[in-house]
């Protein structure tokens, strides 16, 4: 493969994303837009001068100053297009394949990234560090990242339910990078047995709070994104099983919000 660091390099022939589409880059990309708040975070910790646009709900850092455009689910094309990225980065689980598609018809390139496990993210993050972002070397908190949660997990703590939503109510289930992260921290994902035993396979199922408030679970986590747990909204609905706030990024971002998670939910029991 050429060496996408060599200036006018021609990586149209080489370079693909993580679902194995074409990306046709000249070069390292310099103007970015960025379509995941995660790897926003990312980009604007160590290429802030080459990403020129990202969504309302790119919150991270809370001094980025670049051209917002619209929501993750309902991104504005046109603004994008206007600011002429050589590169848009999305992710096949919080953007639309529709979307996706009308970019790339209009000549734009973008990078899907595909993130089910810890390890994935990991994974496509270099491959978009290395190949599309061309850095002659990985950022410090990649490789710390990618260190401390190649440690082995700890002994079990308990079993763990994650809700992200209510009225109905929705669960981490299985094959997520959430699942995942609490997996690597010692957790039993309950949430996703119990959709298991009701023949649910989706991702985030819709399970009845019975199956959720019980004594064989050790600790309902209830994150403040996407659904906004609080204090007054969330514990008030669980009798048997025991509750706590936690940050949702904490749990759902991979970037640098991945060593400040294992740091955090290591330390404080899966509780900050």
């Amino acid at each position: 493969m050429s060496d996408p660091r060599e200036p006018g390099t021609d990586l149209t022939d080489d370079l693909t994303d993580d679902l194995g589409h074409p990306v046709p880059l000249v070069g390292a990309a310099r103007r970015i837009v960025s379509l995941v708040p995660s790897i926003t975070e990312a980009l604007a910790a160590d290429v802030r001068d080459r990403l020129v646009g990202a969504t309302e709900w790119c919150t991270h850092p809370a001094d980025l100053d670049v051209r917002r455009v619209r929501g993750t689910k309902n991104p504005d094309l046109a603004a994008i297009r206007d600011l002429a990225p050589d590169l848009v980065v999305a992710n096949k689980e919080e953007n639309r394949e529709l979307d996706v598609r009308r970019l790339r018809e209009s000549g734009i390139a973008v990078w899907v990234t595909d993130i089910e496990s810890v390890d994935d993210a990991l994974a496509a993050l270099e491959r978009l560090y290395d190949l599309a972002l061309a850095l002659p070397e990985r950022p410090a908190w990649l490789r710390e990242a990618r260190e401390l949660w190649s440690q082995e997990p700890p002994a079990a703590r308990g079993r763990v339910v994650v809700p992200v939503w209510r009225d109905p109510w929705m669960v981490v289930g299985a094959r997520t990078y959430t699942g995942d992260l609490l997996a690597r921290l010692g957790w039993v994902n309950a949430g996703a047995e119990a959709a298991s035993l009701r023949g649910a396979a989706d991702r985030y199922p819709t399970v009845s709070l019975e199956h959720l408030d019980r004594d064989d679970v050790d600790l309902v986590l209830l994150p403040d994104e996407p659904y906004v747990f609080t204090a007054d909204d969330g514990p008030e609905a669980f009798d048997r099983a025991p509750t706590r706030l936690v940050s949702g990024r904490l749990l759902t971002w991979y970037g640098p919000a991945m060593v400040e998670a294992h740091r955090a939910l290591s330390a404080a029991g899966a509780a900050t």
